[in-house]
């Protein structure tokens, strides 16, 4: 199957070896790997591909995800990236206690 997935892209290839890894038994992860499989008949390689990027980088490496990633058109999405700046603290107000009131 993973030679399978090698020819679709190395994410996808990835995201096979993991599938089958993540499971006790091998032979476990082979069920998702068969509906990844039949996704690709109802889908491009290229989105097929971009799901499976976007799998591993989240750690949805299910086949419901993929099926999700895929069905809402995630894949053609940009992650939001983890070094963006936290949101700035909220604005002081009568309301808002500090530290100071609870000692």
């Amino acid at each position: 199957m993973v030679q399978w997935a090698q020819k679709i892209g190395p994410h996808s290839a990835q995201l096979f070896e993991r599938m089958v890894a993540d499971k006790p038994h091998p032979e476990m992860g082979y069920r998702g790997c068969l509906g990844v499989i039949r996704l690709a008949g109802k889908y491009s390689h290229a989105r097929l591909e971009g799901a499976a990027e976007r799998a591993l980088l989240t750690g949805a490496c299910r086949y419901r995800s993929i099926e999700s990633i895929l069905k809402n058109s995630l894949e053609q999405q940009s992650l939001p990236s983890s070094s963006a700046p936290p949101p700035p603290p909220p604005k002081p107000h009568d309301n808002i206690r500090d530290t100071e009131y609870f000692e």
